[in-house]
């Protein structure tokens, strides 16, 4: 079983780097590529993202995969 550790991690810098960007879970899921519902799942640790998914939310925030799994997105 996973750590819900890491998955918090993940869904607090989403949250914050799609925050401080000033982009909408909607936005955010249409220049992903993934459904808006997603977003919020991930963002609620309800959801464990793929490496593809990883990859497609750090380049949308213009940040690093480590970023993302990294707490306070300090890689």
């Amino acid at each position: 079983m996973p750590k819900a550790n890491l998955r918090q991690i993940l869904a607090d810098n989403v949250r914050r780097y799609r925050s401080r960007a000033g982009i909408s879970q909607d936005n955010f899921a249409i220049e992903c590529g993934v459904h808006r519902t997603y977003v919020g799942q991930v963002e609620r640790c309800e959801r464990n993202v793929t490496l593809a998914t990883l990859e497609l939310f750090a380049m949308a925030m213009g940040v690093s995969v480590p970023q993302l799994l990294t707490k306070d997105g300090v890689a």
